[in-house]
């Protein structure tokens, strides 16, 4: 996102902790981000929050860090009209194929703050992490189920048969879904 933002010549982005929602001490923290596109413009606004239960135990410890960057990359993908998701938010398709399959289910974590229910976006977050699949042949295949050129044409409720298929498909057979997936690796080599 920072790259982006660089090549843009975006104009500053401004990060702050939101202290009336911060425990240092339970290492929960809120950030709010407000990115600047030109001298002139008001600023895009994005928040980010980050505690224990919803960071990878790899980043544990740095929770501080994680909930500003979640800040900074919403502001910028508003900045920028960026779609559905980021790769922090949808899963490192590196770390999915460094780690080990496990056996166990990961348990279900409100993403991004998240409580009062899931957004299609974190059900779909929550898929990819739970099952380690690849986030970008998640998204090459979701075009390809709802028929459109870009993921952001698709209608919501076509996202939302999309994350139910996956979420059954990758319930009842994780391998062969896995092929389906593989099966866009071509097509994201042709394109890079």
């Amino acid at each position: 996102m920072l790259s982006l933002a660089r090549r843009k010549r975006c104009f500053g982005i401004h990060a702050r902790p939101v202290l009336e929602f911060c425990d240092p001490i339970k290492s929960r923290w809120a950030f709010e981000a407000t990115v600047y596109t030109s001298s002139r413009n008001k600023g895009f606004v994005g928040y980010g929050d980050a505690d224990p239960s919803n960071v990878s135990p790899l980043v544990r410890g740095a929770e501080m860090r994680v909930a500003e960057t979640r800040a900074v990359n919403r502001a910028l993908r508003k900045a920028y009209g960026i779609g559905i998701c980021s790769v922090e938010e949808l899963g490192s398709s590196i770390e999915s194929r460094q780690s080990p399959p496990q056996s166990k289910k990961l348990p279900v974590q409100p993403a991004n703050g998240n409580y009062g229910g899931p957004k299609v976006r974190d059900r779909l977050c929550q898929l990819i992490r739970q099952h380690q699949l690849d986030a970008t042949l998640v998204k090459s295949y979701a075009v390809d189920f709802c028929g459109t050129k870009t993921l952001r044409e698709a209608s919501r409720e076509q996202v939302e048969n999309f994350v139910t298929h996956l979420a059954d498909w990758a319930e009842k057979d994780r391998n062969a879904l896995l092929c389906q997936l593989n099966s866009y690796l071509g097509s994201r080599e042709g394109v890079a």
